[in-house]
């Protein structure tokens, strides 16, 4: 459990196990904290997992006004100099895999893998009235909830797990929602992903990417992830069934099964 300093700001990492290092990068509203069912799974194979609180979220220190995803790549950037990483793989999700797209066009020779899960190159115009939605139901804990949170599952999961929701909902309703601190941060990192687009630097991307999607995702669908496989010179594709924008969660073992078995793979299999 470790910071560095970023422009003046505390940046919150940690690193687990030992090995080729793996860069997890957080969804919106996630922290390292999220990562903690995983990290048995994520070590095998002799993985270093390097965790991080993007700027503005879980124990990084709160940014002072806007800012945008280049400054979370460039953060990065400057935490793997820190950590004497010359390059690692990295895995984004939803708002994690957008920072992640700019580190790997931004700083290209620090990426020997990517993968992406439920992520896209650009925020259109749908997703940023979804960002606009979510800005606008702040303050009211319950309103908020029902705006972000119900969108993220698949009414499959919603059915199995109504239990684990109806908790969910009923903390995070007297909690975080009800927090001005973490709504401040959460506009603040909304409004950073408003002008997100590299499409024009896809092509660009040359190390092996995996992209993730989910059948059932209404935040990014599954023809952003075409639209990104289309462009990416080698991109492998997996369509995960029934499953909304929360994969990892939803379908844990079959993503780290998927995640895993990219990261960790050596040498192309040729067959005679």
């Amino acid at each position: 459990m470790s910071a560095f300093a970023f422009q003046g700001k505390k940046v919150y990492y940690e690193t687990v196990g030992e090995g080729k290092p793996l860069l997890l990068l957080n969804g919106i509203m996630m922290s390292t904290r999220s990562w903690a069912p995983f990290l048995d799974a994520f070590q095998q194979g002799g993985n270093r997992l390097i965790l991080v609180d993007l700027l503005d979220q879980g124990q990084s220190e709160a940014m002072d006004g806007p800012f945008g995803l280049p400054l979370q790549a460039e953060m990065l950037d400057a935490l793997l100099e820190a950590l004497g990483v010359a390059k690692t793989a990295v895995f984004g999700t939803s708002y994690g895999g957008e920072v992640a797209l700019n580190l790997a066009v931004r700083y290209p020779g620090r990426v020997s893998r990517l993968a992406l899960a439920n992520t896209v190159a650009r925020t259109n115009a749908w997703l940023k009235e979804i960002g606009d939605a979510w800005v606008l139901a702040a303050g009211n804990p319950l309103a908020y909830y029902s705006t972000t949170i119900p969108v993220i599952y698949s009414p499959d999961f919603y059915d199995r797990r109504a239990d684990w929701m109806s908790r969910r909902k009923e903390l995070l309703t007297q909690t975080a929602f009800n927090d001005p601190g973490f709504l401040s941060r959460m506009e603040r990192l909304t409004r950073s992903a408003e002008a997100h687009d590299v499409s024009a630097q896809l092509h660009e991307i040359d190390c092996p990417v995996l992209l993730v999607s989910s059948e059932q995702d209404h935040v990014t669908p599954v023809e952003e992830q075409v639209f990104m496989r289309e462009r990416i010179k080698g991109a492998q594709h997996v369509i995960l069934p029934k499953t909304g924008h929360a994969a990892f969660y939803e379908r844990p073992d079959l993503f780290s099964a998927i995640l895993m078995g990219f990261v960790n793979h050596g040498e192309p299999i040729v067959l005679p």
